[in-house]
């Protein structure tokens, strides 16, 4: 009679900010559910915002734990407190972020040395993990948490820079040697000024030395949403050793999980739900721009004006945080007139609940990989509208590839979350919300592509499915290579 096989232990590391701890909690589930003995590496503050999601795993029998570091701030020049990138009060302490995030290596060895795991997962930016990793003979395995399209673009632009010579912003950039004709315009490419900080320049060589050098990469998609990119990611930019694990928010099952993935929502999940089912099917709006985005006062003043006049149901997320006050966000007597017909969530939503109600028709989103990607799980068809990183390269997968959006309008990269101007005004809003939420050809054309995208997202992540089948293979090799130390 064999022996049992050893169990899998599993260090997962992401990054401290929303939208990349966030799917980093669901795929320490899914190895946990598959046998695996997982530990979540986090600060003291951010271990609070899934606390609850790790003790429900508990009891559900899932071998999940914590190990909390003390987070440095003061000493790596941060604001007390700030143990999130989503706390940082502007772009200026991304980069010190990032470097104070280094302290942690020796903590990290010491666990390593006293909890000998088989495999570490670790967020793309957090590069240095690589050498504990190498020091003790363990698996390091890179979680980029966006699209295989966007990495494949970056990949492109960093190869042949064709944006290198064009000088206009209105200018149109085509990507060389790339599966499909993919066409941007000038300012939605990251600005040349910023990528070209030597300090940006380095964090970016030592990613992708380290990244080259790891046992392989995961990433939060499925092979059938971006095929021809999965093919380019492998072969023409040398990353053949990547696994398609997602969406990995479908593994979230039922209404608790929905209703309290990430921050526990500012809404009571029976209220919001109770406010859905008086919907007609697919007749409401979503609108969410993530947990960093933030408009200005006169451009929410803007998108308030347009959902009013398109009369159509909406639910729209309002980040508070940064505002003085509410008077600066919307017109007088606004949610007076919307009650019934649009329901206003200030801070934090359950927006996988939100987006799974046959309610919901669409989604206006800001093309974080998270929600575009929650967006087309739920069959969703969307309005673009991104600001900054690879937003817009995300945008270009759903408007030219996949063809299941329409753009709101923005072309104008941001160095910052907090867009300084209106770039999408009331009348745009209005007709883009009508557009996708309308009767027409069009509509008719993304929604039935949206569906069918939506069913093959949920087809890949069930057993026999091709990311299930790809964790599967992941699983095993990491068991042939613990068992043959």
């Amino acid at each position: 009679m064999g022996s049992e096989a050893k169990k899998l232990h599993v260090f997962f590391f992401p990054l401290m900010a929303h939208g990349h701890t966030i799917p980093m909690i669901d795929i320490a589930r899914l190895f946990a559910a598959r046998g695996t003995k997982c530990t979540i590496i986090t600060t003291p503050l951010n271990v609070i915002d899934f606390k609850d999601t790790i003790d429900r795993a508990k009891e559900s029998g899932l071998d999940i734990g914590v190990e909390i570091f003390p987070f440095p701030c003061v000493e790596s020049g941060l604001p007390e407190g700030c143990e999130n990138v989503n706390s940082l009060p502007s772009l200026d302490f991304t980069l010190p972020f990032v470097k104070a995030l280094q302290g942690f290596q020796e903590p990290l060895e010491r666990l390593i040395e006293k909890q000998r795991p088989d495999c570490i997962v670790s967020d793309m930016l957090l590069f240095w993990t690589a050498d504990p990793a190498k020091k003790f003979g363990v698996p390091r395995l890179v979680f980029h948490g966006t699209s295989t399209f966007s990495l494949c673009v970056i990949g492109n632009i960093l190869r042949y820079a064709p944006e290198a010579n064009i000088t206009s912003d209105s200018e149109v950039v085509v990507l060389n040697n790339f599966p499909g004709e993919i066409k941007f315009k000038r300012s939605q490419v990251a600005k040349r000024s910023y990528e070209n900080r030597s300090d940006f320049i380095e964090l970016r060589k030592k990613m992708y030395e380290t990244e080259l050098m790891s046992f392989g990469i995961i990433i939060n998609s499925f092979y059938e949403l971006e095929p021809a990119y999965a093919e380019y990611y492998r072969k023409d930019l040398g990353r053949s050793k990547t696994w398609y694990i997602g969406p990995v928010s479908l593994s979230n099952r039922n209404i608790i999980d929905k209703a309290n993935r990430g921050k526990k929502a500012t809404i009571d999940e029976h209220d919001c739900l109770h406010w859905l089912d008086l919907k007609e099917p697919n007749s409401v709006l979503y609108v969410s721009f993530g947990s960093l985005s933030c408009f200005n006062a006169a451009q929410l003043l803007e998108i308030a004006m347009g959902l009013e006049a398109s009369n159509v149901s909406f639910i729209w997320v309002v980040r508070m945080d940064r505002l003085k006050a509410e008077n600066q966000i919307l017109p007088e007597g606004f949610e007076e007139r919307m009650e019934g017909k649009g329901l206003i969530i200030k801070d934090w939503a359950p927006q996988v609940l939100i987006l799974d109600h046959p309610a919901v028709g669409g989604f206006m989103t800001h093309c974080g990989w998270n929600s575009t990607l929650e967006g087309i799980s739920a069959g969703l068809p969307l309005i673009t509208w991104p600001v900054f990183a690879e937003q817009f390269y995300n945008e270009k997968l759903v408007t030219q590839v996949l063809k299941t959006g329409i753009t709101a309008g923005n072309e104008v990269w941001s160095e910052w979350v907090e867009p300084d101007k209106v770039s999408v005004t009331k009348d745009r809003v209005q007709e883009v919300v009508n557009r996708l939420m309308g009767n027409g050809e069009e509509a008719e054309d993304m929604r039935r592509r949206a569906k069918e995208l939506g069913e093959r997202a949920n087809k890949a992540a069930e057993e026999g499915g091709s990311s299930y089948n790809d964790l599967t293979s992941l699983l095993e090799k990491l068991r042939v290579h613990s068992e043959s130390d």
